[in-house]
C-alpha cells in the first residue's frame, strides 16, 4: 500500500480548513512591504487637518522594502467609551474598565537593524525640507516624501506620510523638538516648547521663581494643582489633540490600513502616546519618558503595550531623564525636562560603558543614532539591543 506524500496531505489539509484562517495565516507572515508617498499634510491656524494629493513630478517613484514581524496590539473596542472613560477618570477619578480587541498585525521588525536605520532617517527628514543640508538621503530605498507643516507660518505639528503600494500600511512621522540649543529651530520652537513644558515637567516648567510658568497651575510652596494641570493638557491646539485628529483623517483615508507611528523626542512621545490610544505599532527615537503624561492625560492603559517600542541610549540625558535642575543644558534652554520612564519596550545602547560616551545634550540629535549606532551591528551576535520592558520604573 502506497502511502501519499507529505506535500499531498498538507495540501489536503489546507483544503479543510476555512479561507478566513489560510488568510488570516497568510497576513502573520512576515513580508517586506514597499512604500511611496501618496499625500502632503497640514495643520491650518484653526488646527483642522488638511490633505493634498502628491504631484506625480515632486513624488520620485524610487521604494524600499521594510521588513516586518507579526505585532500583538489591543485596541479600545470604541473610541467613544475610550475617550469617555478618560473624561471620568479625570473628573471623578473613577477608571472604569474598558474593553480591548486584540489583534495580530504586521508592524516594524525591531528586531532589524536595517528597518530601525531607515526608520530614523525618515524620522530626522520631518525636521527639514528636501534638500537641507541635513536631509539624508533614502538611497533608492523610501521614495522621497512631501512634509506636511511647512507652511511658511506653521508652527506647530509637522512630519511625513508614507503609504504601501497596497495601501495596507501608512507609515506617520512625526517631527520633535526643533531647539536652537540643538542646532535647530524655527517657527517650531514656541509650541514645541510649550508641548515639551505641559507634558514632561512636573508642574508646568516651574524650576525656580525665575521661571514663567506655561500654566497657572503652581500654587506655591512647591505644590502644584493636579486639576489645573490635567485641564490645561486638554486645549485642542496642543499636540495630543492634533495628534488623534491627524490619526482619524488617516483612518477616513485608508479605512482598511495599518497605520505604524514613528518619531524622535517629543515626536517619538506623541507617536507613542497615539499608539496606546489607537493600538498601532510604535518605534519612538530618543524620547523623554512618556509614562507621566499618559497619566495626566488619563489614557487608558491597554493590557500591553509592547507594540511600542523606544529606541535610546544612556549618553542621552533626555531620554534618560537626567537633564533637569537649574543648572542643566534643558533649563538654560528653558525647558523641564523631568520624565524618565517610557511605556512599551525599550531597546537601550550603553554608549557610556561600552563607548566610554560622556553624558551630553548634544548627543540627543537623531542623527547621532543614525550615523554611530544604527550604521553597523551594535554586537556580532545582535544587531540592536534586545527591546525590554521598563519593569523597575513607575
Amino acid at each position: 500500500m502506497l502511502l501519499p506524500s507529505l506535500n499531498t496531505v498538507l495540501s489536503l489539509f489546507n483544503n479543510l480548513l476555512p479561507q478566513s484562517i489560510l488568510q488570516h495565516h497568510d497576513a502573520l507572515v512576515p513580508q517586506p512591504l514597499t512604500f511611496r508617498l501618496r499625500h502632503i499634510h497640514g495643520v491650518s491656524n484653526e488646527t483642522n487637518v488638511i490633505f493634498h494629493d502628491v504631484p506625480e513630478t515632486y513624488a520620485v517613484s524610487v521604494m524600499h522594502s521594510v521588513n516586518t514581524r507579526p505585532v500583538k496590539v489591543h485596541r479600545p473596542r470604541s473610541q467613544e467609551d475610550f475617550h469617555r472613560t478618560r473624561l471620568r477618570w479625570r473628573r471623578e477619578g473613577l477608571l472604569d474598565s474598558l474593553g480591548w480587541d486584540e489583534d495580530v498585525i504586521p508592524g516594524p521588525n525591531v528586531d532589524d537593524r536595517e528597518a530601525l536605520l531607515e526608520l530614523a532617517k525618515m524620522t530626522n527628514n520631518a525636521y527639514v525640507q528636501p534638500g537641507d543640508a541635513e536631509w539624508y538621503n533614502l538611497t533608492d530605498k523610501w521614495n522621497n516624501s512631501s512634509p506636511f507643516g511647512w507652511e511658511p507660518d506653521a508652527d506647530g505639528f509637522r512630519g511625513h506620510v508614507f503609504v504601501s503600494d497596497d495601501n495596507s500600511t501608512v507609515v506617520l512621522s512625526i517631527k520633535g523638538t526643533s531647539a536652537g540649543w540643538l542646532g535647530g529651530g524655527g517657527p517650531t520652537v514656541r509650541k514645541d516648547k510649550l508641548n515639551d513644558n505641559l507634558l514632561f515637567s512636573c508642574c508646568c516648567a516651574r524650576v525656580d521663581w525665575t521661571w514663567t510658568t506655561v500654566c497657572n497651575c503652581y500654587s506655591g510652596g512647591w505644590k502644584c494643582d493636579q486639576d489645573c494641570l490635567e485641564t490645561s493638557l486638554q486645549d485642542e491646539s496642543l499636540f495630543y489633540s492634533i495628534g488623534t485628529n491627524l490619526y482619524n483623517n488617516v483612518t477616513y483615508l485608508y479605512p482598511n490600513a495599518n497605520i505604524w507611528l514613528i518619531g524622535h523626542s517629543l515626536g517619538g512621545a506623541l507617536a507613542s502616546l497615539l499608539g496606546v490610544t489607537f493600538g498601532t505599532p510604535v518605534v519612538a527615537f530618543e524620547a523623554p519618558g512618556e509614562k507621566m503624561a499618559s497619566r495626566r492625560l488619563h489614557l487608558p492603559i491597554p493590557p500591553s503595550t509592547q507594540h511600542v517600542t523606544h529606541v535610546y541610549h544612556t549618553a542621552d540625558v533626555i531620554a534618560m531623564g537626567a537633564c533637569n535642575g537649574i543648572t542643566s543644558s534643558c533649563a538654560i534652554g528653558g525647558y523641564a525636562m523631568e520624565s524618565r520612564c517610557h511605556l512599551g519596550k525599550s531597546a537601550v545602547y550603553d554608549t557610556m560603558t561600552k563607548l566610554n560616551w560622556s553624558s551630553d545634550i548634544r548627543t540627543h540629535r537623531i542623527g547621532v543614532v543614525i550615523e554611530q549606532l544604527l550604521s553597523k551591528d551594535w554586537e556580532e551576535d545582535r544587531p540592536v539591543p534586545k527591546a525590554e520592558p521598563e519593569d523597575d520604573c513607575v
